[in-house]
């Protein structure tokens, strides 16, 4: 059975996470969707900008639900159950941009010290996740946007998961990934040119 094509497979799967975020907002039905590419498993994040501004962003780092489902949770709970922010509302619904990443398998990073760790953050493209025993964190290779030096990425990775930007120990692991990512706007600015 053929793959879709990565344009056809975002537009699927920024329609299905906006549909979602309708369905938890506004408890609108939710549209069916039959394509046998939808039940493979995936992990996904969904984030959702309001005007501009990070407004909700959660997901999953592995492949452990059929990727509709993922998608359909993460959008979900990016709209009402990131910490960070209160439930979405109706009246911002409109003024929202939904972007969907779907990300590879995760990879272990080797590394000797954290200047070795550094050496290794593939800047602008990778997305990495850090553990040190009951602490994680991670940061899509989005973030590479406002966070541009790995230095400041990763004492930024660290302090989201509950740790000092100057911590190092030897027991923390690193994973690194790479997404796939469409927003809604690629799709209007290719319909609208």
């Amino acid at each position: 059975m053929a793959e879709p094509d990565a344009d056809h497979q975002g537009r699927v799967l920024v329609a299905i996470a906006r549909d979602s975020i309708s369905h938890t907002v506004l408890g609108t039905p939710e549209q069916e969707w039959r394509k046998p590419w939808l039940e493979e498993p995936g992990a996904t994040f969904v984030t959702i900008r309001h005007r501009g501004a990070l407004r909700g962003c959660l997901g999953s780092l592995e492949a452990q639900l059929p990727l509709i489902d993922d998608v359909r949770k993460n959008a979900g709970a990016a709209a009402t159950r990131d910490p960070r922010f209160p439930p979405l509302t109706a009246e911002e619904l409109s003024d929202t941009e939904v972007e969907v990443s779907l990300l590879s398998p995760l990879q272990p990073v080797g590394f000797s010290s954290e200047e070795d760790a550094l050496d290794k953050l593939a800047q602008g493209r990778d997305g990495w996740v850090l553990e040190y025993q009951s602490h994680s964190g991670t940061f899509l290779p989005q973030v590479w946007e406002t966070l541009p030096q790995p230095q400041d990425f990763l004492r930024r990775l660290k302090e989201k998961a509950g740790l000092a930007a100057s911590f190092w120990h030897p027991e923390i692991r690193l994973w690194r990934y790479s997404v796939e990512k469409w927003r809604e706007s690629d799709f209007k600015e290719a319909t609208e040119g």
